[in-house]
């Protein structure tokens, strides 16, 4: 399968140190890793001109928050600007948001990069597990909505705090009417594959939320896991971002062609890095 999908970590840090959060509990493997994203860029548009793929998508999340390195995001946007207006690339941030003012949406508009907003539902769940950021993130979703004229797709991690309020939950983002990503908790906190589903089947009664496909087992969807869709961090790359704690595939110059030859045979109905720690 041809790679048309691709996650950068641009950075490795926080501005807050969220309780569940899976990267920084694999802090011997996070590390300020010299990576030369704009190379990382390059063969994207190699591979977009060469294969005639009609939209590339590029996630510029991972380990960190990016708004930390805005400067640097900035210039790979504009690097590819071309691209982001002609609609062959779409790219795409997740924020905690709290560092987001109106130049930067602004920007963001302009190129037609999705701004995801990190907010787990009700503010008791969110202020235990986020750091009591409630009431500044719901500050910048509104300044966002000002700006868009609707509001953002948002990010929430399910844990046992919100499968036990799923209906306040469920209330919560109803008013919002726009794309919910639901993920599920892992590592210390995690909860079960079945429970999550079971929330989540819930939960789409009502909502529109991001579901199916091969996408991740976190969303509610299969596993992805080298098939089309790969993450970069740390000068490397790999299977994907759960896998950070494991030896890379390569380097984060390497060529897609040479990714696209790799195989990876298991039970897709299930995470690849939990299937190999079963």
């Amino acid at each position: 399968m041809m790679i048309d999908r691709i996650c950068i970590s641009i950075n490795n840090r926080c501005n807050l140190a969220c309780k569940y959060c899976h990267f920084h509990e694999k802090k011997t493997s996070i590390n300020e890793t010299d990576m030369d994203i704009f190379k990382i860029l390059d063969n994207v548009i190699y591979s977009i001109e060469t294969n005639d793929i009609p939209v590339f998508k590029i996630g510029f999340v991972g380990n960190g928050e990016p708004m930390l390195d805005y400067d640097a995001l900035k210039e790979y946007l504009l690097y590819i600007a071309e691209y982001l207006e002609n609609g062959r690339i779409a790219a795409y941030t997740i924020s905690n948001g709290l560092l987001l003012n109106e130049e930067m949406l602004q920007f963001f508009k302009k190129y037609n990069v999705n701004v995801g907003f990190s907010i787990d539902g009700i503010e008791a769940i969110h202020n235990k597990y986020r750091c009591g950021t409630y009431t500044k993130v719901m500050e910048k979703i509104e300044l966002y909505k000002r700006i868009n004229g609707h509001y953002p797709s948002m990010n929430c991690t399910v844990g046992e705090d919100i499968l036990n309020k799923a209906d306040e939950t469920i209330t919560f983002f109803k008013q919002f009417d726009n794309r919910i990503t639901f993920s599920r908790m892992i590592g210390k906190y995690g909860i079960s594959l079945e429970a999550f589903n079971l929330f989540l089947k819930k939960a789409a009664e009502q909502l529109y939320v991001r579901t199916g496909g091969y996408d991740c087992t976190m969303y509610g969807g299969m596993c992805g896991a080298g098939m089309n869709n790969f993450f970069y961090a740390n000068g490397n790359v790999y299977i994907c971002g759960n896998c950070i704690d494991m030896a890379p595939l390569g380097k984060s110059d390497m060529p897609f062609s040479q990714l696209e030859t790799l195989k990876f045979d298991f039970d897709r109905n299930h995470c690849y890095k939990e299937s190999l720690c079963e």
